[in-house]
């Protein structure tokens, strides 16, 4: 019983979203800067959620103490626009950048709010060889003016923007977000029950419930990795490779170089390779000796999350542990793909990756960084490694220096902070809802 309640709340949240969609687009003329307000309208508070049931509990009478809530009109204009857009999936620069080869790299950048960092990444790629081959889809969860403007600036290269639909800023004051009848972080169980809030009967494996804004992060990533696969129209049927970056990350000048005589070196040396890496968190200040060499390893989450490429054959086997990854209570997407590897996978994964990197994270601040957000130092950093060795980028081809036999992996001490079963049932959805 409680599954059907669950996919009726699914199927509500995509129906909102398709009268939306078709009252901004079909009900007179679209005022321009009414979808795409200036300044700190963007962040605009909202005065309430929706007031949609997510589940019955036993304890049902005691929800009657909070208000009804209402979505703000500017939050329904938002739910509109980011269907209308993830439906026209249009690509930019198809006109002036016509080179692209079919089933060439499609580089895959999963973006939150952090402009300044976002620009440097764009400023990476703007001087990267090749980078006019490369098909650039930004996963969005907040829509930003700010960030739009960075990415309408790309002239290099093909564009398309996606949206993840059940972002915290679609769903401020109900869930996917923080509902007013959401259980506080660190009440009890006992106490929940009698305060009546909704997830009473859900908190993790630590005794806590769900916080929203570290919910989202693994939300977005699992949807966006399905929806690139097998939702954009112009990779129906993609046979090369896609990158998966982030919005902290910095590319050095060669990294499509280097990607694409990795992907034939896998084809050559090392076929069962599951996933490609152009670098892991080490700082190589040397490249003299390392910059034509990668090694073949058992892929660990806290070394390899960063700058991975795949193949659709490993997208499928690892979207067939949708289950298993959904319903695993660790809100971190890496360390749930390491769990996948022990647990439901047909083997651990076996990873090509360089050792000199060819990315670099850059990010210093965030969710789990306290500190205020530097992102000139740190890539004034990364700019003079990649330039005292600028003689060392662009090997003719890259060789296997080293292949590790796959070794025994334990799983990391799971983190929680996902054990709300409407986490579990939305994250199960993407597959059937987009």
């Amino acid at each position: 019983m409680r599954f059907r309640i669950y996919k009726r709340k699914v199927f509500l949240l995509a129906l909102i979203m398709l009268v939306a969609a078709f009252a901004f687009w079909t009900g007179g003329k679209f005022r321009k800067n009414e979808a795409f307000p200036r300044g700190d309208e963007t962040s605009r508070s909202v005065r309430a959620g929706n007031g949609n049931a997510i589940r019955k509990v036993s304890n049902e009478s005691q929800l009657s103490r909070f208000d009804k809530p209402e979505v703000d009109n500017l939050t329904l204009v938002y739910r509109g626009v980011v269907y209308q857009l993830n439906f026209d999936q249009t690509v930019r620069n198809q006109e002036t950048v016509k080179t692209r080869p079919p089933n060439d790299v499609v580089v895959v950048i999963q973006v939150h709010n952090r402009p300044e960092y976002l620009q440097m990444l764009v400023d990476s790629l703007r001087k990267a060889k090749g980078i006019e081959n490369v098909l650039l889809i930004f996963s969005h969860d907040f829509w930003s003016p700010q960030i739009n403007h960075i990415v309408a600036s790309i002239d290099f290269c093909q564009v398309l923007q996606i949206f993840f639909p059940f972002s915290i800023q679609l769903y401020p004051n109900e869930f996917p977000g923080h509902d007013p009848k959401d259980c506080p972080r660190d009440i009890s169980k006992a106490n929940a029950f009698k305060l009546g809030c909704i997830n009473a009967e859900y908190p993790d494996s630590f005794g806590h419930y769900r916080e929203a804004k570290f919910c989202q992060t693994k939300h977005h990533w699992w949807w966006k990795l399905h929806f690139v696969w097998e939702r954009v129209k112009v990779l129906e049927d993609h046979k090369g490779l896609m990158l998966f970056i982030e919005e902290d990350h910095y590319l050095s000048p060669d990294f499509y170089h280097v990607l694409k005589n990795m992907w034939s070196l896998k084809a050559e040396s090392c076929p069962d390779c599951d996933l490609l890496s152009i670098g892991s968190y080490a700082r190589v200040s040397d490249f003299t000796d390392k910059t034509n060499k990668v090694e073949v390893k058992t892929w660990r989450s806290t070394e390899h999350n960063m700058g991975m490429a795949m193949t659709r054959d490993t997208y499928q086997k690892m979207i067939e542990c949708t289950n298993t990854f959904c319903e695993y209570d660790d809100y971190n997407w890496d360390w749930t793909l390491q769990y996948l590897t022990v647990s439901c996978l047909p083997r651990y994964w076996k990873v090509m990756v360089c050792e000199v990197p060819r990315i670099f994270h850059a990010g210093d601040c965030g969710m789990h960084h306290k500190k205020a957000c530097m992102p000139s130092v740190e890539i004034s950093k990364i700019d003079r490694i990649i330039s005292s060795n600028v003689q060392h980028l662009f090997p003719e081809t890259m060789a296997i220096s080293k292949m590790y036999p796959l070794a025994p992996i334990t799983p990391h001490v799971k983190n929680g902070g996902w054990g709300d079963i409407r986490d579990h049932e939305l994250c199960t959805s993407y597959r059937r809802l987009q």
